[in-house]
């Protein structure tokens, strides 16, 4: 599990680009890039990188359930996710 802190600073990231979203797509479209460069950096949508949210892993993130590939496998055994089963041919 990832550590206690990087998980916050990346929540804290994640509420920040939604606060910050509007006035940088105003900013943008007004080619205003003075006023642009003195928001926050964490604003940038860029600068979010996906972890899983349950345990901060940042990596084998998967998209469609959000949650790495580790986690997801302990779930999917233990029948917490609905639809999915173990392939067998």
């Amino acid at each position: 599990m990832a550590r206690k802190a990087i998980i916050a600073r990346e929540r804290k990231r994640e509420r920040m680009v939604a606060k910050y979203a509007e006035l940088r797509k105003q900013l943008k479209d007004a080619g205003d890039w003075e006023a642009l460069d003195k928001l926050p950096r964490n604003s940038n949508k860029i600068r979010l990188h996906n972890r899983c949210k349950l345990t901060g892993r940042p990596k084998g993130y998967m998209r469609m359930f959000g949650i790495s590939r580790v986690t997801f496998r302990e779930m999917a055994l233990a029948g917490k996710i609905p639809g999915v089963t173990k392939a067998s041919w």
